[in-house]
C-alpha cells in the first residue's frame, strides 16, 4: 500500500527530536484498581511477534503520580463520568424496534471480555471491525436507530463502559487468520515516516519512549488504555481521534476516524499491547 507522505527532510525529524532528554525510567509502580483489582501495566517480554520491543509498560508508567493515583480510584477518575452516562443510554430505548442496549444484552457486565478482542475480523461483514462497527450496527441494524458519529459523546462514553467491564483482563487480538492481512497493513504504517517532520510511530513509541518530549514523557503507545480522559483535553479521547492527532503533529495530511487505514493500525498496536490489562477508561496527560 502506497502511504500518503508530505515531502519533508530528515534534517526536520533531527529537529523534532532535539528537545528530548535524557531517558527517563518508568515508574516503579503497580496499578491495583479500587483497591482490589490486579492491573497487569508491565511485562517482562512483548510478544515474539514484536521486534522493537523487549518489555511492555503501559502508558500509565509514564504518567506523573497524582495522574496514576488518580486513576486507581473510579470515584477520582474522570472517565468514570462517561461510564456512568452510557449506563443511561444503555438502558433507555431508541430508535424504531423500540430497544435499548439492555433489551439484549441484559446488564453491561455481559460485555466483559469484548473490549480485549478488538478490533477483531467480522465474519458476517468480511472485514475487520473495531468496537465502534459493532456498537453502530447494533443501532442501525437491531435498535433502528441512527449511527452515532466516531467522536460523538454517546459513542466515546459507550465504548468507555464496555471497557470499563473488561478492567483486568488481558488484552488478546487476533492477528492470524483474515485479520493477517489487515495486522500487516497496521505494521506497515506503524514503521512508515509521515509528513513534512518524515516520523513515524515507531520514532516516538519504540525509539524514543521515557524521553520527554514537550514537557511530557512519550510512552509505548499501545492502547489498552482507551477510550482515556486526557486532562490536556478535559475529555476522553478514542483510539482513532489519538492516532489522527499524532500524524497531524508530524506535519502530515491525515486520516479519517473509522478509516480502514485506522482500523488497520489500531489493530496492530492492539497487538503490541496483548497481553497488558484493559484499562479504559484510563487517566493521561
Amino acid at each position: 500500500m502506497k502511504m500518503r507522505q508530505l515531502a519533508g527532510g530528515c534534517a526536520l525529524a533531527a529537529l523534532a527530536f532535539s528537545g528530548l532528554s535524557a531517558m527517563a525510567d518508568p515508574a516503579d509502580d503497580n496499578l491495583l484498581l479500587n483497591g482490589e483489582t490486579e492491573i497487569v501495566t508491565h511485562t517482562d517480554a512483548a510478544p515474539e511477534y514484536i521486534d522493537g520491543l523487549s518489555e511492555q509498560y503501559s502508558g500509565w508508567h509514564f504518567r506523573e503520580a497524582d495522574t496514576r493515583v488518580m486513576q486507581a480510584d473510579d470515584f477520582d477518575n474522570p472517565g468514570m463520568l462517561a461510564v456512568e452516562a452510557a449506563i443511561d443510554v444503555w438502558n433507555t430505548e431508541d430508535g424504531s424496534e423500540g430497544k435499548a442496549c439492555a433489551s439484549c444484552h441484559e446488564a453491561p457486565e455481559s460485555m466483559a471480555g469484548v473490549r480485549t478482542q478488538m478490533p477483531k475480523y467480522n465474519e458476517a461483514k468480511g472485514t475487520l471491525y473495531s468496537l465502534e462497527m459493532y456498537i453502530n450496527d447494533c443501532r442501525t441494524e437491531r435498535m433502528g436507530a441512527e449511527a452515532w458519529g466516531w467522536n460523538d459523546a454517546s459513542m466515546v462514553n459507550m465504548t468507555a463502559l464496555i471497557s470499563s467491564v473488561s478492567r483486568g483482563m488481558p488484552m488478546n487480538v487476533a492477528i492470524d487468520g483474515p485479520a493477517a492481512p489487515f495486522w500487516e497493513q497496521g505494521k506497515e504504517m506503524y514503521y512508515t515516516r509521515y509528513g513534512q517532520l518524515e516520523l513515524a510511530c515507531s520514532n516516538c513509541h519504540e525509539d524514543n519512549y521515557g524521553n520527554y518530549i514537550r514537557a511530557d514523557h512519550l510512552s509505548q503507545g499501545q492502547t489498552n488504555g482507551f477510550p482515556a480522559y486526557r486532562l490536556k483535553n478535559a475529555g476522553l479521547v478514542s483510539i482513532h481521534n489519538r492516532f489522527k492527532g499524532c500524524i497531524r503533529d508530524t506535519r502530515a495530511e491525515t486520516y479519517k476516524e473509522g478509516s480502514p487505514e485506522f482500523i488497520a493500525l489500531e489493530l496492530y498496536v492492539a497487538s503490541r499491547g496483548n497481553g497488558l490489562s484493559v484499562e479504559g477508561p484510563s487517566v493521561r496527560n
